[in-house]
């Protein structure tokens, strides 16, 4: 079997670039990035012509960037401390739960995904990656400091493993799509180790996926530059997937351990001036 490469080893570093930029740029400018992904919305014309059919692509779609939309709206609501009915609302700490909530079926979806496809290891890891998100408000937060982030208090563990999950679910259901697909989850993966913050993945992780999903559904030239199907191994994904669920289990337990002896207020956050 010929496995390409070469067209990767300049598309892939230049795509990953773009993104690690997209994530700076949208975190140090929160008022802009509301207002950007509300504009993103109205390039659906050029969705139709790139030819996303379906419900389930254009829910897919939708399902991210109306999320990433109301992050920045938060956001704006946190760090400028509005007022208003609605601005209350949107600042309040029980609407971290959205966040939360919008995280737990973004990954039960693909869960439900590899189970169809008899991608059962990487499923059952998955679904651990549901029982281990941590809980809002307690840890979840949008700061008034800096830049009004979005703060999850993820472990870099956690972190690992969900990309390592998300690509191993990818390689399985798009193997054309793989090598982009890993680059987004790779910049948002890399991006809190450079920042020393692992609480910063899941704000990476918003929005190079919004950003992806647009450029995919508007100008997909993903298949022509970074077409990654020949790399498609069926042992290499069950491997995979057995690997993920075996490094997942025994996080598992030191989470709930850290959960049930208290220590995770300490452990989770790195006393990092997590809210009560």
């Amino acid at each position: 079997m010929n496995i390409a490469i070469w067209p990767h080893i300049i598309s892939m570093p230049i795509y990953f670039g773009i993104l690690m930029f997209i994530i700076s740029f949208f975190r140090r400018h929160y008022k802009l990035s509301a207002y950007f992904w509300i504009a993103m919305l109205f390039t659906f014309p050029l969705w139709i012509i790139g030819g996303v059919e379906g419900w389930f692509r254009w829910a897919k779609i939708l399902s991210v960037l109306i999320p990433t939309i109301i992050v920045g709206f938060s956001r704006i609501a946190v760090y400028e401390d509005k007022k208003g009915k609605i601005w209350n609302f949107l600042k309040s700490e029980q609407f971290l739960w959205f966040f939360y909530a919008i995280l737990f079926l973004n990954i039960l979806e693909a869960t439900i995904k590899d189970a169809t496809m008899g991608n059962n290891f990487n499923a059952l890891t998955g679904l651990l990656l549901c029982v281990t998100i941590p809980f809002a408000p307690k840890f979840w937060k949008i700061t008034t400091s800096k830049y009004g982030d979005l703060i999850a208090y993820t472990t870099a563990s956690w972190n690992f493993l969900y990309t390592s999950w998300n690509a191993c679910f990818v390689y399985a259901e798009s193997p054309v799509y793989f090598a982009s697909s890993l680059t987004i989850l790779l910049a948002a993966e890399i991006y809190p180790i450079i920042k020393k913050r692992p609480e910063l993945y899941i704000t990476a992780r918003v929005y190079t996926l919004a950003a992806h999903l647009v450029l995919r559904a508007s100008f997909d030239v993903f298949p022509q530059v970074m077409d990654a199907s020949s790399w498609f191994n069926s042992d290499v994904l069950y491997t995979w997937g057995l690997i993920n669920f075996i490094l997942m289990v025994p996080y598992l337990f030191w989470h709930m351990w850290q959960l049930h002896t208290g220590k995770s207020e300490k452990s989770f956050t790195r006393n990092r001036g997590m809210r009560y």
